[in-house]
C-alpha cells in the first residue's frame, strides 16, 4: 500500500508542475523515440535486403566468365563466354553436395502478342534453373525434358510480362512473337518480386536453352554450346565453400588453365554476399541505436537536474515529513519513484512517437519497418533505469536532510 501511495504522490508532484515535467521528459522522449525509430527502420531495411538477396535462391553460387586474353590483349571479365553446357554437366556430376547446376544465357527482347508489345529480359535455361532459383510455375507447366533437348519454341512468362501482354486474359496456349519467332506460352511463373539490385524479377520470359541460343539470343552461343553463366545450388550451406574449391579445380582442368595462369572464370558465393549484407545492415542499425541512446543519457541528466531543483523547492515539506515520523528511506523511495515515474512516462511517450516516426519514414522511403516488441521493452526498461540512476543522487540528498535544518529554511 505504501508503494501505491508513493506512486500517487509522484504523479501528483509531476502534475503540479506539468510543463516543467514535460520539458524534463523531453530528452527521454526524444531518446527513446530515436532508438525505436532507428531500430525499426534498420530491422526493416535488413529484412528487405535479406528477402531480396535470398529471393535468388538459398545455398547458391554463380559461375561467370572471367578475363580472356586474345592476341596479348586482356578483354576483361565476360567479354567472351568461356563456359559451356558440358561444364554444368561436369559440376552436377562430379562436385559433392550439388543438387542443381543451371546453365543459362540472357538478353533483352521485345515480345509481341496481338496488338500489345513489351520489352523484357529473356533467359534461355535448362530444367535445373527452377530448382536452383527455387521458383515455381503459378499456372500452366514448366518445360519437359524433351522440349529442352529438342529446343522447342515454347515460352514461360513472368507475371509482369503476362499482365502487360494479356491483362486478365489467360495466356496459356497463346502465341507470342520474340524477334519474329512464334513461341507458344505453356506457363506463367509465380511472383518473385524485386531483386536486391532493384530489378523486377517478374519482368522476364524463359525459353529452352537451345531455342534461345539458336533462334533469339545469338548464334555465337549456339556455335560452341557456350552459356553466359551457371547457377550452382548446394544441398547445405556447409557444402558451399568446399564445393567452390572443388569447382575451381575442376574448371581449371577442363579449361586447361595451368600453373599460375589466371582463371578464365569467376565463382561467387551468393549466400556469403547475403550474410555480409545482413551483417552490415545489422551493424549499421546497432550504431544508429547507440547514437540515439546518447539522447537518453542527456534526458537522464535533465531528470537529475530537475529533481535537485525539486528537492530544494520542497525542503520544508521533506523536513515536515521527517519530523512526523517518515524514515530517510521513505524519502529516498519517494523521490526515486518520482524520478523513475517521470522517465518511464517519457519512455512510453517515446515509444509511441518512435513507432509513428518509423511508420512515416517507411512509407516515404518505401521500406518495411519492424517495431520489435523486444526493442520496445528494452527502450522503456532502459529509460526506467536512467530514471533510477540519475534520480538516486537527488533522492539520497533529500533523505539525508536534517529535519530541524529543513524546517528552518524559508
Amino acid at each position: 500500500m505504501r508503494f501505491v501511495e508513493a506512486i500517487r504522490s509522484a504523479l501528483s508532484a509531476i502534475a503540479a508542475n506539468a510543463l516543467r515535467s514535460l520539458l524534463t521528459m523531453l530528452g527521454i522522449v526524444i531518446g527513446v523515440a530515436a532508438v525505436i525509430a532507428m531500430v525499426a527502420i534498420g530491422s526493416g531495411a535488413r529484412n528487405l535486403v535479406d528477402q531480396q538477396i535470398r529471393s535468388l535462391g538459398a545455398n547458391l553460387a554463380i559461375v561467370t566468365p572471367g578475363n580472356v586474353t586474345q592476341g596479348g590483349a586482356r578483354l576483361g571479365a565476360g567479354a567472351s563466354s568461356t563456359l559451356t553446357d558440358e561444364d554444368a554437366d561436369a559440376i552436377r556430376r562430379e562436385i559433392d553436395g550439388v543438387t542443381a547446376a543451371a546453365p543459362f544465357v540472357q538478353g533483352t527482347v521485345q515480345v509481341i502478342a496481338g496488338g500489345n508489345n513489351w520489352g523484357t529480359r529473356i533467359y534461355a535455361i535448362d530444367l535445373d534453373w527452377f530448382a536452383a532459383r527455387e521458383w515455381d510455375v503459378a499456372t500452366g507447366r514448366t518445360f519437359d525434358p524433351e522440349e529442352v533437348r529438342r529446343g522447342d519454341i515454347v515460352v514461360i512468362l513472368g507475371q509482369t510480362v503476362a499482365k502487360n501482354l494479356f491483362g486478365e486474359e489467360d495466356p496459356i496456349d497463346q502465341v507470342v512473337r520474340v524477334r519474329n519467332v512464334p513461341f507458344r506460352v505453356i506457363g506463367v511463373m509465380a511472383a518473385k518480386g524485386q531483386s536486391a539490385f532493384g530489378q523486377d524479377q517478374d519482368d522476364v520470359i524463359f525459353v529452352p536453352l537451345d531455342a534461345g541460343r539458336r533462334r533469339v539470343i545469338g548464334r555465337n552461343y549456339a556455335k560452341d554450346r557456350s552459356v553466359g553463366s551457371i547457377f550452382v545450388k548446394f544441398a547445405n550451406e556447409e557444402d558451399i565453400e568446399p564445393g567452390i574449391e572443388n569447382m575451381t579445380t575442376l574448371l581449371r582442368q577442363r579449361h586447361r588453365v595451368i600453373g599460375d595462369q589466371e582463371d578464365d572464370f569467376s565463382i561467387r558465393n551468393l549466400t556469403e554476399i547475403a550474410n555480409t549484407a545482413s551483417a552490415s545492415a545489422n551493424t549499421l542499425s546497432m550504431l544508429l541505436a547507440a547514437v540515439a541512446a546518447v539522447s537518453l543519457l542527456v534526458g537522464g541528466i535533465g531528470i537529475m537536474n530537475i529533481m535537485l531543483v525539486s528537492v530544494t523547492e520542497r525542503t520544508r515539506e521533506i523536513g515536515l515529513r521527517l519530523a512526523v515520523g517518515a524514515r530517510p528511506r521513505d524519502i529516498l523511495s519517494q523521490f526515486l519513484i518520482e524520478a523513475t515515474t517521470l522517465s518511464t512516462i517519457g519512455g512510453a511517450l517515446g515509444v509511441a512517437l518512435g513507432a509513428g516516426a518509423a511508420y512515416l519514414v517507411a512509407r516515404i522511403a518505401g521500406w518495411p519497418s519492424l517495431v520489435s516488441p523486444n526493442a520496445v521493452i528494452i527502450a522503456v526498461g532502459f529509460s526506467a533505469l536512467v530514471g533510477i540512476f540519475f534520480g538516486f543522487y537527488p533522492a539520497q540528498r533529500a533523505a539525508k536532510l536534517d529535519p530541524i535544518e529543513a524546517l528552518r529554511r524559508e
